[in-house]
């Protein structure tokens, strides 16, 4: 996929930024409406016209929902066709074949499979929509009758693809009117750049030690290979993704926008309740702000409680994909909440942090299987041979080999994976800190051209 270069970014930029800060403020919002679609349209042109549709339908739903906001009930029908359309749009193109391949095991039949191309960015694009219809409607935000505005709202190149999230209300007021300073723009560029490095000098090539055990067929995995996969991937994930959210905060900041924050250092958590409030914060605000406190969040009753996380927990599986290992995901991840919010937290707080740590670490591990793998059953043998059942052994000399080529990647990743290199440079003096990110941009931008496909694993979600 041509998108996925991040050449075409690097291209992109800085004609983008020479023409933003030129021109007028008042024109500056036209100008990122364009560009984003540009950007868009760079990967996936079919399909602009999708995003262009949401726009109009949210614009006019959200001028219904205000313009008759004493009506009984047109500003109900304003919110209904907001989500049908948004919801359907993602349904059809994400979830129909799903459905399909399903109706078809189940009942015999032999429906074609629709094949669509899933739109890039369509998962969160149609989250932040919806919040703004959902919010004008609760009288949280003001209506916004500028469409050039709101469309820039809807197609915000910085997070359009993989995120943050970022809900109407977090950026409501810097549509209207945003400061931008030499000081923030400095602050953008160095986030921007620990974003690029964490992409491209740690999640690729870390990746590349999952990339060689994924392959292997599971009967030649020893343990140790099972179990050094899941940590690539795992640690891969992580740089991947918030090295995008970073990148799409810094160019925030570039812009004049405050995107929230994405991700507080998850792997040092101690339970999996801790470890969701530090991984993708947006979309946990997201699923808690409009679907689990609607459901009653936690002042229901214990066995309406627990149902709400549930809910909420599946919901958030299917979101990352269409299939039955993120469902088995989320459902895994659902029951781990329930029992701790049980009794487990309470026992967490009293035995060694060690032990809690390892705990999370291990439980985060088994469900990066799940996610790691297009399909249930390969999850479940890959699973397996990190347990021993099936595979060669504990380990052998292809996995000494292997560790002794990516052991300094692993823990580089580990460091920077932790607060502590965050610590360490701000004890550092400015003069290295400066050297530091230039050369990480240098060093990024070379591998860039040497290399020109760089996938965001978020990009399938």
């Amino acid at each position: 996929m041509v998108f996925s270069s991040l050449l075409f970014l690097f291209l992109f930029l800085p004609i983008f930024l020479g023409i933003y800060f030129i021109i007028p403020s008042r024109f500056r919002n036209f100008i990122l409406f364009i560009a984003s679609l540009l950007f868009y349209a760079w990967g996936e042109p079919i399909y602009v016209g999708i995003m262009i549709f949401s726009t109009l339908l949210d614009y006019s739903c959200g001028r219904l929902i205000d313009h008759f906001r004493n009506h009984p009930i047109l500003p109900k029908i304003g919110l209904g066709l907001s989500l049908i359309g948004n919801l359907g749009f993602l349904c059809y193109f994400k979830y129909a074949d799903f459905f399909i391949h399903n109706i078809n095991a189940a009942f015999s039949t032999d429906f074609g499979l629709l094949k669509l191309a899933l739109p890039i960015g369509i998962s969160f694009y149609t989250f932040q929509t919806m919040s703004y219809t959902i919010d004008l409607y609760r009288g949280k935000v003001g209506v916004q009758k500028n469409i050039i505005t709101f469309g820039a709202y809807v197609t915000m190149f910085p997070q359009l693809v993989a995120g943050p999230i970022v809900t109407y209300d977090n950026v409501e007021k810097e549509l209207n009117s945003r400061i931008i300073t030499l000081d923030r723009f400095g602050v953008g560029s160095i986030r921007f750049i620990e974003g690029l490095g964490k992409k491209v000098l740690l999640a690729n090539n870390i990746g590349l030690l999952w990339d060689k055990i994924n392959v292997l067929p599971v009967g030649e995995l020893t343990v140790l290979d099972a179990w050094l996969g899941m940590i690539a991937f795992g640690l891969q994930l992580y740089f991947d993704f918030s090295g995008y959210s970073d990148m799409a905060i810094g160019l925030g900041h570039m812009l004049g926008f405050t995107f929230p924050e994405n991700f507080n250092y998850p792997y040092i958590s101690r339970s999996v309740t801790e470890f969701w409030r530090r991984w993708h914060m947006t979309l946990g605000g997201w699923f808690r702000e409009y679907v689990y406190i609607p459901l009653g969040g936690n002042r229901v009753k214990k066995a309406r409680f627990y149902s709400n996380i549930f809910v909420v927990w599946f919901l958030t599986g299917f979101w990352h994909g269409a299939g039955w290992n993120f469902i088995i995901w989320g459902v895994f991840f659902g029951v781990l909440m329930v029992i701790e919010r049980g009794f487990l937290l309470k026992f967490f707080e009293k035995c060694p942090r060690f032990l809690s740590h390892i705990y999370l670490l291990v439980i985060i591990l088994i469900s990066w299987v799940f996610f790691s793998h297009d399909y249930l059953s390969e999850g479940l043998i890959y699973l397996k041979a990190m347990f021993g059942q099936v595979g060669n052994g504990l380990l052998n000399t292809a996995t000494c080999y292997l560790m002794s080529n990516f052991y300094v990647l692993l823990i580089l990743g580990v460091l920077f994976a932790t607060p502590i290199m965050n610590k360490l440079k701000s004890k550092l003096p400015q003069w290295i800190m400066y050297l530091f990110y230039v050369g990480t941009l240098i060093l990024s931008t070379a591998y860039l051209v040497d290399s020109t496909f760089n996938p965001f694993l978020y990009f399938r979600f």
